[in-house]
């Protein structure tokens, strides 16, 4: 089943660059708006590398929530309150020194809240290097 999209790719990161500038600057930036899904990515920056070498936890923390972000927006319109409830993430694979992608889709979409999953690939690994469950807060809308 097909769902309506309220944003476009354009359109979701131009008020996220507009409400959150700092996103940008750190390299996060909406690919893709599918129907039921979104897709963000992160600029490889060496800078982000933790001890041990590893694409730091918080890096990879903050793409799970901005893909979030993204979807919710793309799905309601430019609902500025929406808040994360609530993150859990598993860091499954070392990522490689690469691009970050996260796909993320509704587990459930309520009049209040939402639920999320996202999955994060490195590109070029086959393997997901992380996978996120999150709960969004959606303000009452009127109208």
């Amino acid at each position: 089943m097909s769902v309506t999209m309220q944003m476009t790719t354009d359109q979701l990161n131009a008020f996220i660059d507009a409400g959150i500038p700092a996103f940008r600057a750190a390299g996060y930036h909406v690919n893709q708006v599918a129907d039921e899904a979104v897709q963000v990515r992160w600029r490889y920056d060496a800078g982000a590398i933790r001890p041990g070498g590893s694409i730091s936890g918080p890096t990879m923390m903050a793409l799970a929530d901005t893909a979030m972000y993204a979807l919710i927006l793309a799905r309601l319109g430019p609902v500025g309150l929406a808040v994360t409830q609530n993150l859990n993430i598993h860091f499954l694979n070392k990522p490689r020194d690469a691009d970050l992608v996260a796909s993320a889709r509704f587990l459930r979409l309520g009049r209040s809240s939402a639920v999320i999953d996202v999955l994060i690939h490195a590109e070029g690994q086959d393997a997901p290097v992380a996978q996120a469950t999150g709960t969004y807060a959606i303000p009452a809308r009127t109208g």
